[in-house]
């Protein structure tokens, strides 16, 4: 075979790649099934919340956590805000023994998630130094500071699909966007602006709830779950085991992904992480295009990031070897991605200028591109049934085309991560919730 039939071959071996993970995925999502519930008042429970310049929300988020879980604790780790989001958590703890403020103060602070949490796991150790409490016992779960629980979630984890079993040591549960029906996201713009907004705003509630889950479903069955940054559960001793590998810390400092990093650590010092899908924590959908964007990238630049656990998890007896294949795929789909785009415009531009010598190319390219709409397209009835039933077939076939399109927003991100990292730039900042209207620092990864 010449290289010029190898460079047209190429872009259907990554589609037959995606075919086998998206199938291995509606797979695992059809066939899942409920998490029997489990009794909370046999673990102790404890909510970290992170936090910067949160004023707009972190009040209503600890009360509802405070409500609904009245036998957890909060802590709200302040990372050197610029608001009020401090003064309103003192506020909270003062009226209250089970809120605590950890406050981090610059040089120290605005380093990155992980080191305000690792805050957060250090005053939890220094609280429970000296006293007789079975460490093995403690769930630590991290919420976002615009999170929002399902009241069963407690029921679900510690049941024994999650923390009843003693090898589980982080258990991720599904993430909703509880603005998805929201008629107005932009108030003061026009219809055209929220009619696109709406839209954005479906793509990532319908990306998490079918297609996300899908994927963890299939990593439950590869022992490859992945941890997220809200409605993350884990087990002290786990933490515990993890910062003494990993030099006194659980999570890693300097990782743009140091949730999805964490459950690799996890996984490498020999504990079970697993997902739950019938119990979710909620958050806003991004409205906001370059909001999104930034979000994103620093997603992909942190998951090429991971390509560096590639030979402990190789050589780890802890993976199997599916588990390794999944890893593997996760950690070079940006790259693959960005392969892709490349070789797209490369044959794009050879279909324009190339003549009679390329015409035969047509049929690949159709070919490709019917092939890449359909696994999108049928996700879209399955949404619509399990999680938008109010809404016609015909808006859940086009949801389906709709999440196609959405999808190309990876080649984006894929290449600005690529570029950042080629650019030596590994800081960012926190994404600017909905309810601010004015920004207080940079939005996330644009410094």
């Amino acid at each position: 075979m010449s290289t010029s039939h190898l460079f047209y071959v190429f872009p259907f071996l990554l589609l037959a790649c995606f075919f086998v993970y998206w199938a291995g995925s509606r797979t695992a999502y059809a066939r899942r099934r409920p998490a029997p519930k489990g009794d909370p008042a046999a673990f102790d429970w404890h909510f970290f919340v992170p936090c910067r310049d949160e004023e707009a929300v972190i009040a209503t988020t600890v009360t509802r956590l405070r409500t609904d879980f009245p036998t957890a604790r909060v802590r709200v780790v302040d990372d050197a805000s610029d608001d009020l989001t401090a003064p309103i958590v003192a506020h909270l703890a003062e009226r209250d023994p089970d809120v605590r403020l950890v406050s981090r103060r610059r040089p120290d602070a605005r380093t990155g998630k992980g080191a305000a949490l690792n805050a957060a796991y250090a005053a939890l150790n220094r609280e429970l130094d000296g006293t007789a409490t079975d460490r093995g016992r403690v769930i630590v779960c991290v919420v976002d500071a615009d999170g929002r629980l399902s009241p069963d979630a407690l029921d679900r984890v510690s049941g024994p699909d999650g923390f009843a079993d003693p090898d589980t040591g982080g258990v991720q549960i599904g993430v909703r966007m509880r603005n998805a029906e929201d008629r107005r996201p932009l108030a003061h713009r026009g219809r055209l602006a929220n009619a696109y907004a709406r839209l954005l705003i479906r793509m990532q509630d319908m990306e998490f709830a079918t297609s996300n889950t899908g994927m963890q479903l299939l990593r439950r069955r590869t022992g490859s779950v992945g941890l997220g940054g809200n409605g993350q559960f884990t087990r002290l001793t786990a933490l515990d085991r993890v910062a003494v590998a990993e030099g006194g810390r659980p999570w890693q400092h300097d990782a743009l992904l140091e949730d999805y990093e964490l459950g690799l650590q996890m996984r490498l010092t020999g504990h079970r992480v697993t997902h739950l899908h019938d119990t979710w924590v909620t958050q806003e959908a991004l409205p906001h295009t370059r909001r999104f964007l930034a979000q994103r990238t620093r997603w992909a630049q942190g998951n090429i990031q991971c390509v560096r656990y590639t030979g402990r998890i190789v050589a780890s007896r802890h993976y199997r070897p599916s588990g390794v294949l999944e890893a593997l795929y996760t950690f070079f789909q940006p790259i693959a991605h960005l392969v892709t785009l490349l070789v797209t415009v490369v044959m794009a531009a050879a279909l324009v200028v190339g003549g009679s010598t390329v015409l035969a190319a047509w049929p690949l390219a159709v070919s490709l591109v019917v092939l890449s709409v359909i696994p999108f397209l049928l996700w879209g009835p399955v949404y619509r049934r399990d999680f938008a039933p109010g809404h016609s077939r015909l808006k859940g076939l086009l949801w389906g085309l709709a999440l196609w399109l959405y999808a190309y927003h990876l080649f984006v991100v894929c290449a600005r991560g690529c570029l950042r990292i080629l650019r030596g730039r590994t800081g960012w900042a926190k994404t600017r919730r909905n309810a601010e209207t004015a920004g207080i620092g940079p939005v996330a990864t644009e410094s």
